[in-house]
């Protein structure tokens, strides 16, 4: 029988990366509204793995067991003011990624290509049934393009470019993307762990 994780979040396009990350077979992957927890914990933190180690124990507290819990953002070299640990919040939570990638792509519209160096980042805590926890990070290299691509991913995956790839990640399969990506990282650094 698969261990149960609780994951310390109420987005499922994260749980769904994680549990594939994961693998079904081993561990099952359940979120907060699927454990009937409805409030969220202040992120305050000034780091990823703060933020991180915040969520997982306030979600440990109330249900024990293992939790999971991740913080993560996009850092980009050329606005290192606006985003990092305010990734999520940047023009508020109620602001549409469109609108936030639209309004980034305006900011950098006079950064040349050479400046436009741009990273995500995860930062995974976990917190087992006896109060132990582990924080990793992971992260995934790229720059911020000049337009919006890419029908799959969310958040700032759209407005994201992999070199190496010569795409954003929004247009990369969940296979694709769990590969590489700063999430896909961390999280197989965890599995190891549990």
């Amino acid at each position: 029988m698969p261990t149960r994780v609780v994951f310390a979040t109420g987005n499922q396009n994260k749980v769904r990366e994680v549990n594939e990350i994961l693998g079904h077979d081993k561990f099952e992957v359940v979120s907060l509204k699927d454990m009937g927890i409805t409030d969220d914990a202040e992120e305050n933190g000034k780091t990823f793995e703060d933020n991180a180690y915040i969520k997982a124990k306030s979600v440990w507290d109330k249900v024990g067991g293992y939790v999971l819990a991740d913080d993560s953002g996009l850092e980009i070299d050329a606005l290192p003011d606006i985003l990092g640990v305010e990734s999520a919040r940047f023009m508020g939570h109620d602001t549409s990624y469109d609108i936030k990638n639209r309004a980034i792509l305006e900011k950098m519209e006079n950064v040349p290509s050479e400046k436009r160096d741009a990273r995500f980042v995860c930062a995974a805590c976990v917190i087992r049934p006896d109060g132990s926890t582990d924080t990793v990070r992971g992260t995934m290299e790229g720059y911020i393009g000049d337009h919006i691509e890419g029908e799959r991913g969310f958040g700032y995956d759209p407005i994201f470019f992999l070199r190496e790839y010569g795409c954003s990640s929004a247009s990369l399969t969940d296979e694709g993307k769990n590969a590489i990506s700063h999430r896909g990282k961390a999280m197989r650094k965890i599995k190891e762990i549990i």
